[in-house]
């Protein structure tokens, strides 16, 4: 039988050590392909990484595929081959990891925010047009926590403007708007192998697109402003200012043998995610991800909000959502928050200073003067402060009962709330902290 008192008040957690399994699972194919890697005679951008762009581009339906250390660098690529330019701006939404919106700086282009639609959490596809300007050149496109975005109405949008869309897909392996994967509706996209990815490498990225003219351009950018890769007959002369994004064969052997298992673990994924849901459906207080009809969710991050009228919780609205989640966390969940700060409220763009001097605000091709200004994204300020969200324990091979234990373990904590009353349970909380 379940012991009802809460482990952060002392009683036993639900989920033992151990329970939750690691990610990513780790099994003789990935030794043998980075093993045979590290025999190898190139361990810089090798035949590992030539394959791996191959298989990529196969598995998610792209014409070009180029290997990066970083989903932030193919982001960046995907500025550069877009053609975008000194003081050119991009429509970004105000909610999103940091690297959607640097990936703008990084290319002397300025970032416009975006209010997010709080039931999808993704850019408020409503509010786009008002922020287009003379000046606006792209939109970027975060599919966050694997949910697509209404794509259609973007690319309605670019046509009518003719700006390029850029897809960031760095959580979003395999998500699907009516039926079609993402990073095959935009100029071109970014995929992220980091240590949390669906698909994941350590490190690393991949940039797509269909286009070839794009292609050559990200490519530019992608290694040292060259116009050959490493594999061609290079003449090591920079054309144009590059950076040095290339993978390496380890990582791309590791790569290739994970991408064997992701479509499994997408199904996986999907199969926890719908058991979680059907227990957290039935509690009061929570606001659960919510997929349109017409997006297929990879389950990157099952992401909840507290229902903070529903508690009765007016002030003090992100130490009650913190207390919540050691809560829960004290049960054994794996869970925590996955971004803490909008976009428009961090420092590097409330300064304005990315670059020293005030650039690229400060660039005479801009001549513009913009302020960022935080409370002008209040969904994404509200979705900021009562969200919390997890991805392992949905992961393979952790199946469907470590969903339902991970179920029960949020059940348990909302219903010692309700029992004891907000006020008197955050004070109880209090006193174990102190």
């Amino acid at each position: 039988m379940m012991d009802k008192k809460l482990a952060i008040f002392g009683g036993k957690k639900t989920i033992s050590e151990g329970i939750i399994k690691k990610w990513p699972p780790v099994d003789q194919t990935d030794i043998e392909y980075v093993l045979n890697s590290l025999k190898g005679d190139i361990h810089s951008f090798g035949p590992n990484c030539k394959e791996f762009e191959k298989e990529f581009a196969q598995w998610n339906g792209n014409k070009y595929a180029i290997t990066t250390n970083s989903g932030t660098a193919a982001l960046h690529m995907g500025i550069a081959g877009c053609d975008l330019s000194c003081g050119d701006e991009v429509i970004v939404p105000a909610y999103s990891w940091s690297s959607s919106a640097t990936c703008i700086l990084h290319h002397n282009c300025i970032p416009i925010f975006v209010d997010i639609d709080f039931k999808t959490m993704n850019i408020d596809v409503n509010k786009i047009e008002e922020k287009i300007t003379e000046r606006t050149r792209a939109i970027i496109v975060v599919h966050l926590h694997g949910l697509p975005v209404e794509m259609d109405r973007i690319l309605e949008i670019a046509k009518k403007y003719n700006l390029k869309v850029i897809e960031d897909a760095c959580q979003a392996h395999g998500a699907k708007y009516k039926g079609k994967k993402v990073g095959n509706f935009g100029d071109c996209s970014a995929f992220s192998f980091n240590q949390n990815k669906c698909l994941c490498s350590g490190e690393g990225g991949m940039f797509v697109t269909d286009n070839e003219e794009i292609y050559e351009k990200a490519k530019m950018l992608w290694s040292f402003g060259e116009t050959r890769r490493p594999f061609e007959d290079r003449d090591y002369h920079a054309y144009a200012l590059g950076w040095m994004y290339r993978n390496n064969d380890l990582t791309a052997a590791f790569g290739r043998a994970q991408l064997k298992k992701l479509d499994w673990y997408i199904e996986v994924q999907k199969k926890n995610a719908k058991v979680l849901t059907k227990i957290l459906k039935e509690i009061e207080g929570l606001i659960l991800p919510y997929v349109p009809e017409n997006c297929e969710h990879n389950w990157y991050n099952y992401t909840i909000r507290l229902d903070m009228d529903f508690f009765g919780i007016k002030k003090d609205i992100r130490k009650f959502r913190d207390y919540v989640l050691k809560a829960i966390q004290a049960e054994g969940v794996k869970c925590g928050i996955w971004q803490s700060f909008i976009l428009p409220a961090m420092t590097v763009f409330l300064a304005k200073n990315a670059y020293g001097k005030g650039c690229p605000w400060s660039c005479p091709y801009y001549g513009k003067n913009i302020n960022y200004v935080p409370e002008e994204y209040p969904v994404a300020q509200k979705h900021c402060d009562t969200h919390f969200g997890m991805t392992e324990p949905l992961r393979a091979p952790n199946d469907e009962k470590v969903a339902e234990l991970v179920g029960i373990s949020i059940k348990k904590v909302i219903d010692d709330i309700k029992e004891k009353g907000p006020e008197k349970w955050v004070n109880k909380v209090e006193e174990v902290l102190k």
